[in-house]
């Protein structure tokens, strides 16, 4: 029986990409999941225990590869481990994969959802711990320590939610368009000027 577990999740998975591709997530219902998937109506509340779980079990097998490696070589430097850290180094680590995912209609896809799941409810259940804000606030905190702790954290989610609304923008009515963006080496700096700004009086 547990050998069926991951053959169905990962039709679930399947299914529900196809789907979002196809109409844009907002369009997409359980139900249709379930159906596309040739699943008892229940499935996904089985295996994922509800549509958001199922969002962020996608979200966790397409996107954590993408930052992963990235991230932990940037927190391995903002503990002082090889190369001094700099605030630009953890933007870059971020905006560039967003960019990377910008040139497809998969990764667009992929964006909106993150977008819209992670400004829908903070941040995104059952998922790794680059899903959360923690760790880039320590980081964050640990390249400006004049800063005080809320003013990191303000700066990061002002910084991060930007760049949600930027690569995550909606892709609903026509998921197969390119997305205008901005140059993302403005982006980083754009990014980066915000964080690293002084201390307001």
């Amino acid at each position: 029986m547990m050998e069926d577990v991951p053959s169905t999740e990962s039709r679930l998975l399947a299914a529900a990409e196809r789907l979002f591709l196809g109409k844009g997530f907002e369009q997409v219902s359980v139900r249709a999941i379930n159906a596309e998937a040739g699943l008892n109506p229940g499935a996904v509340h089985y295996h994922f225990g509800s549509r958001e779980g199922l969002i962020s079990a996608l979200l966790e097998r397409e996107l954590s590869p993408l930052w992963a490696d990235r991230m932990e070589a940037v927190a391995r430097r903002s503990r002082g481990e090889g190369e001094p850290f700099e605030v630009r180094d953890l933007v870059a680590a971020i905006v560039e994969p967003f960019e990377e995912l910008s040139r497809t209609e998969k990764g667009r896809m992929l964006s909106h959802l993150l977008a819209r799941s992670a400004l829908r409810s903070g941040r995104l259940a059952n998922v790794s711990t680059w899903f959360g804000t923690a760790p880039f606030e320590v980081m964050l905190g640990r390249a400006l320590p004049d800063l005080p702790v809320r003013e990191v954290a303000e700066r990061w989610r002002l910084a991060f939610t930007l760049l949600l609304e930027v690569y995550g923008r909606s892709v609903a009515h026509a998921p197969a368009a390119a997305v205008a963006l901005p140059d993302t080496a403005t982006v980083i700096a754009f990014v980066t000027a915000g964080l690293t700004a002084p201390p307001h009086p």
